[in-house]
């Protein structure tokens, strides 16, 4: 499929691009885009939570008080779980959260959300640019000027760009990554997906 490739100006360069149709139009799989997108989220957690159980809780050495003839419960140390301060029962320990998806789902994965961005028409083509410096205000020029300011957008580009990075770094709601970066959670996070034409060859390249 063809599609039109856009100015950062907003208006269409005139010029279109063949979308691979095993790419950017295939029978998306849910099941391996709900795989991807677990074990996405599952990565981003640090697992360094953790409580105090009771032998951790300081103090506690002493019993509170005789074992017998107070008329209350017997108690042997005031860190048990049962009092305010004491240790916690089963609390949260450190661990890893890490879960691994082969690299066939993992691309099966990106095809799908790809090809749902296409079919939803939340896919575009912009021409290669890059800036002379990093400015914000560039940036936001662009997004207005392609009516796409407020909108939660990825810009993929088709090598490093430091200064479009640095540019859009700072505006809520953007992320600019590097083409062969995109997981499938990112791709489907955005209300908009923004693809230079350079980082339309490199997607085909890896993912075909």
């Amino acid at each position: 499929m063809k599609i039109d490739v856009y100015k950062i100006d907003g208006n269409k360069s005139g010029e279109q691009v063949e979308l691979n149709d095993s790419i950017f139009n295939a029978e998306p799989n849910d099941h391996v885009i709900y795989l991807s997108v677990k074990a996405y989220l599952a990565n981003q957690r640090q697992g360094t939570h953790k409580s105090k159980e009771r032998n951790e809780v300081k103090g506690g050495g002493k019993k509170p008080w005789r074992q017998k003839g107070r008329g209350v419960a017997r108690a042997g140390t005031t860190r048990s779980p049962l009092w305010v301060g004491g240790g916690t029962i089963f609390g949260p320990k450190p661990r890893n959260y890490r879960q691994k998806l082969n690299k066939k789902a993992s691309v099966v994965a990106r095809k799908s959300a790809l090809s749902y961005k296409t079919k939803s028409e939340q896919l575009f083509v912009l021409e290669d640019f890059n800036f002379d410096q990093p400015k914000t205000k560039d940036f936001n020029a662009m997004l207005k000027s392609l009516k796409l300011d407020g909108k939660k957008v990825l810009l993929l580009t088709g090598e490093t760009q430091e200064n479009v990075y640095k540019s859009g770094r700072n505006i809520p709601k953007v992320n600019v990554l590097e083409a062969y970066k995109a997981s499938a959670y990112e791709i489907l996070n955005s209300q908009v997906l923004l693809v230079q034409k350079g980082a339309v060859e490199k997607l085909e390249a890896i993912l075909n």
